[in-house]
């Protein structure tokens, strides 16, 4: 029953049936963050477990963002290291670089990190977390399942332990996210469901006044995977991420929501240059 009730009041909120609070009257708006760059050596080889596109290099982005309502803030992925602003690496399969930290892109606009109530991931894989440990007084909003992966032994990565190590075995504040989650409680900020890429992906929906704005986290990578479904052989589970495709298709169609593949180079124009937002 407690179940029931919690699933049903995540739908309530989802679907605006549920009688807004008054807090949801703050305003509310959405910056695009810079958190890093990628040049991924064979694209084809590792993005495409049928062999989709054509070998060779290509650059893909990485987005973080930052959602403010009213006095209130929440970071969306927190990208690549601080380490290595203004300058690059070679990680293997791809070349990164770095033009800004997160915390200096927030000076600019004159947001503190201890001002950032809570820290978002879409999902634990390292260019999503690096930069989170940067914000020790948030709450940790992750996918349960991510969480448990993290915290296996063998850990599925080291990096993204040590990044997320004040909330996974230290002192930090961290809400584990099993179903769709009410980020601010009013129903206008949405985590979504969307197992496969990991075990508890999710995405965000920001249902902002100009229209609401749904963010992909890594459920799809670029505008091409859109039409053809296709997904990296490394996904964690293919049916699930094949699932949670439709679920997020439905709803954009459903609800007239501007969709940003966040590693989408193109999408970075579908939102007001920063340091403007969009509202």
């Amino acid at each position: 029953m407690r179940k029931f009730v919690a699933a049903a009041a995540a739908f309530l909120a989802l679907t605006g049936m549920q009688a807004p609070a008054k807090k949801a009257e703050a305003p509310l708006s959405l910056w695009r963050l810079d958190c890093g760059t990628f040049v991924i050596k064979d694209f084809n080889a590792f993005f495409s477990d049928t062999m989709a596109y054509k070998s060779g290099p290509k650059e893909i982005t990485d987005s973080c963002y930052l959602i403010r309502s009213g006095d209130r803030y929440l970071l969306w992925d927190t990208g690549i290291p601080a380490a290595l602003a203004g300058g690059s690496t070679d990680a293997g399969f791809a070349k990164m670089s770095l033009g800004k930290t997160i915390v200096q892109q927030l000076g600019e606009i004159g947001v503190k990190p201890e001002q950032i109530e809570m820290v978002g991931i879409s999902h634990w894989h390292f260019d999503h977390v690096a930069q989170a440990q940067h914000f020790p007084n948030a709450k940790l909003l992750i996918g349960k399942g991510d969480a448990e992966a993290l915290r296996a032994t063998p850990a599925p990565d080291a990096d993204s332990v040590k990044a997320l190590a004040h909330w996974l075995t230290g002192t930090g504040k961290m809400e584990t996210v099993a179903a769709d989650h009410d980020v601010f409680g009013d129903g206008r900020v949405m985590m979504l469901k969307t197992p496969g890429h990991t075990a508890g992906h999710n995405a965000l929906l920001v249902r902002l006044a100009s229209g609401p704005v749904l963010l992909t986290g890594d459920l799809y990578h670029f505008t091409e995977q859109v039409s053809h479904k296709g997904m990296p052989a490394w996904n964690h589970d293919r049916a699930d991420t094949l699932a949670s495709m439709d679920r997020f298709d439905k709803l954009a169609k459903n609800i007239g929501a501007k969709v940003i593949i966040q590693h989408e180079p193109s999408d970075i124009a579908k939102l007001p240059a920063f340091p403007k937002a969009a509202r």
